[in-house]
């Protein structure tokens, strides 16, 4: 009997930890978003981020509280010397909270600290092959998503990459739908959907589309998305998410299934933008 009660009250203050928590958190940004935004980040998202202008006016007013919450919560380091200001935080920000937008959103639960190179960077990494011989294959990088809490990126491509909001490539996009698909541990191209019955759909679809893509990147033939897609469902998913909020017009016009899957998950239809 003592210890079903020692049981009972451990899990009573875990409960009452996670729900104390949680209001905590929604208490804490709901405070940052009734504070002003910053004139000087306005400046910035002028100045970087020319998609915030195509964008309704209700979204604008959501990225712009997204902002808020996500710099105040995630540490920006920089590396090789680079200095972390605002334009770094504002830029990166205001691309990662796009994929949140009309959605119900913990920011990027297990994301801790972003990690900002001046350029491209190197990756070490040790590779086994069959015979169980281990190498190390250095890999140049211009971004990269960890499960346990870390996003790294460049900030010469992240700033090319909000330059040109047309042309189906974005680093932070790619990076942070992949912290997406992450969230549930396991980088596999199926993010947390919002309902059961959705997934069925979804796979049909994910699974159809991404092996057309890996059959045209062997005969070389012509696609909207990039080969890199090819290498496995979760790069499918993150390149995918870069064309669907750059080229929505395209997109839908030729994979409309899958834009549909996508427009149903973001619960955005940014083909209405342009």
């Amino acid at each position: 009997m003592l210890a079903i009660l020692l049981i009972l009250l451990i899990s009573g203050s875990a409960i009452f930890w996670i729900v104390s928590r949680t209001w905590r958190a929604n208490r804490r940004r709901k405070m940052l978003t009734q504070a002003p935004f910053p004139q000087a980040w306005r400046i910035i998202l002028k100045k970087r981020i020319p998609f915030f202008r195509s964008l309704p006016t209700d979204l604008q007013l959501q990225l712009k509280k997204h902002i808020q919450v996500f710099i105040a919560e995630k540490q920006f380091v920089g590396c090789d010397g680079l200095e972390i200001d605002d334009d770094i935080r504002v830029t990166v920000a205001a691309q990662a909270c796009l994929l949140l937008l009309n959605r119900k959103t913990d920011f990027y639960p297990h994301l801790k600290e972003i990690l900002i190179y001046p350029s491209v960077f190197v990756v070490n990494n040790e590779q086994r092959d069959a015979n169980g011989l281990v190498s190390e294959r250095s890999r140049v990088l211009s971004g990269e998503s960890w499960q346990h809490g870390k996003v790294i990126l460049s900030w010469q491509t992240t700033k090319e990459g909000a330059a040109v909001p047309d042309d189906g490539s974005n680093v932070v996009i790619h990076e942070f739908a992949h912290q997406l698909d992450q969230e549930d541990g396991n980088a596999n191209g199926a993010p947390i959907l919002t309902r059961t019955q959705d997934y069925a759909s979804w796979s049909a679809v994910m699974m159809q589309e991404y092996q057309q893509l890996v059959e045209a990147s062997q005969l070389q033939q012509y696609s909207l998305f990039s080969y890199y897609g090819a290498t496995n469902p979760a790069e499918f998913f993150a390149v995918i998410s870069e064309v669907f909020f750059e080229q929505p017009q395209a997109f839908i016009a030729q994979h409309s299934a899958l834009y549909k899957e996508l427009s149903t998950f973001y619960k955005l239809d940014p083909v209405n933008w342009q």
